[in-house]
């Protein structure tokens, strides 16, 4: 299945266009996962929530609600990936209690942070072998054949990634999932994706990863509520492909309660 949804939930510029203007934020979540099956948290990068908080978005959402979680900061950008065995294991022991809901772990690795293959294959030999993990390098000297080697040994995923409607990451197959980013297209509104663009990457999608391979589709460019437009746009090119893709709502206006089933 593809599965698409966007970079977080809570977007105050999106009542109005997604959320109705009577709607408490404090039912956006609900809201939100019966129009989408998936959300990828990136507050956990900044601050990683108590257990209780992952525990509380499991009871909130529907048992077919999947959510990736960003790795926190402390690893990725302050120790750099050095001693990862503290870092991962208290990010897992509260990310966990997603249970089944629990999907990819995001490794965001920093622009400034040089290829270091051996310190990477350290921190994905901490995770275990039933969690996802998918990895977001952002220096050009880590697309090499020894990186792609440890993502793939590691059963780890390389992120593709999109700004401005090109790829800023090598598009390597490494696992059995994908995991797609879509930070900023070109189109207008800005920083809307044009269909030309959303077509090249399900195009991608489809050509890499089998009907039976799960692909992560995560749209970034919130600002205008540009993600929710963008993924549903995303999603009815997809299933045009025949490939199982998950709900998405039926527009962006705010109060569409027409989620649907997947492919419908």
């Amino acid at each position: 299945m593809i599965l698409v949804g966007t970079s977080g939930w809570q977007y105050r510029d999106w009542r109005g266009r997604f959320y109705p203007d009577g709607l408490p934020q404090w039912l956006w979540l609900e809201h939100f996962a019966a129009r989408f099956a998936t959300v990828e948290v990136n507050n956990a990068f900044y601050r990683l929530p108590e257990r209780d908080t992952f525990a509380a978005w499991r009871a909130r959402t529907p048992d077919d609600f999947w959510v990736a979680v960003k790795m926190s900061r402390y690893l990725t950008h302050i120790k750099r990936l050095r001693d990862p065995a503290e870092p991962v294991a208290r990010f897992l022991s509260r990310a966990t209690a997603l249970g089944d809901r629990l999907g990819p772990v995001l490794l965001q690795l920093p622009p400034n942070l040089p290829a270091d293959p051996d310190t990477l294959d350290a921190t994905l030999r901490r995770f275990p072998a039933e969690v996802r993990v998918a990895v977001e390098p952002r220096h050009p000297s880590w697309w090499t054949a020894t990186t792609r080697a440890v993502l793939e040994r590691r059963r780890a995923a390389l992120v593709w990634a999109d700004r401005l409607g090109r790829p800023v990451a090598p598009r390597w197959r490494t696992t059995d999932f994908g995991y797609l980013r879509l930070h900023e297209g070109r189109a207008r509104p800005h920083p809307r994706y044009g269909p030309a663009a959303l077509a090249s990457w399900v195009r991608r999608l489809t050509d890499a990863f089998a009907a039976d391979e799960p692909a992560y589709v995560y749209f970034n460019n919130d600002p205008g509520g540009a993600a929710v437009v963008d993924a549903a746009a995303f999603a009815a090119l997809a299933r045009r492909t025949g490939r199982p893709v998950s709900r998405v709502p039926g527009n962006a206006g705010a109060g569409d309660d027409r989620s649907g089933p997947a492919g419908a």
